[in-house]
C-alpha cells in the first residue's frame, strides 16, 4: 500500500532542512573567518617576536680584516669594560664581564646586535668606524688575532 505525503508537510520538512543547511553554511563561514583571523594574528605575532638575525643589520666590511688585539679590545676596554656597572670585572650586566677574548667571543652575537642597533654602550657613543669594526670582526668569525 502506498502512502501519500501531504504537500504542506513535505514543504515544511524541506523548509526545515533548508534552514538547517543554511545555518550550517553560515556557521562554517563564521568558523572559517575566525580561524583565518586567528591564523593572521598568530603569524603577525610570530614575525614581530622573531629573533633578529645578525645579518639584518648589514655592515660594509670592505677588505680590511679587523684584529682583536689592535681594533676590538681597545674599543671594548674604553667603551664597555671600564667598571662593574657596565662590563668590567664583577659585572652582571647583560652578558657580564667583557674583559677577555673568551668572554667577548662567547657574547659576540649579543654584542653585535647591541652595538649595531645603538643600544650599547650605555653612557658612551661609538663612531661608525668603531661599530663597523666590531660588526666586521664578528662577521668574520671573531678571530683571536
Amino acid at each position: 500500500m502506498l502512502k501519500f505525503v501531504e504537500t504542506s508537510n513535505y514543504t515544511n520538512i524541506n523548509a526545515s532542512k533548508m534552514n538547517f543547511i543554511s545555518f550550517t553554511g553560515q556557521y562554517s563561514k563564521l568558523t572559517f573567518i575566525k580561524r583565518a583571523i586567528i591564523l593572521l594574528i598568530t603569524i603577525s605575532l610570530v614575525q614581530a617576536c622573531k629573533k633578529s638575525d645578525e645579518n639584518n643589520n648589514p655592515v660594509d666590511c670592505g677588505s680590511a680584516t679587523k684584529s682583536f688585539v689592535a681594533n676590538i679590545k681597545p674599543i671594548m676596554q674604553t667603551s664597555c669594560a671600564f667598571d662593574s656597572d657596565c662590563h668590567g670585572s664583577g659585572s652582571t650586566s647583560g652578558p657580564g664581564s667583557l674583559l677577555t677574548y673568551t668572554e667577548i667571543f662567547n657574547a659576540r652575537s649579543v654584542i653585535r646586535s647591541a652595538v649595531v642597533s645603538g643600544e650599547m654602550p650605555k653612557g658612551a657613543t661609538l663612531t661608525s668606524a668603531e661599530k663597523n669594526a666590531i660588526a666586521c670582526w664578528i662577521d668574520n668569525g671573531a678571530p683571536n688575532n
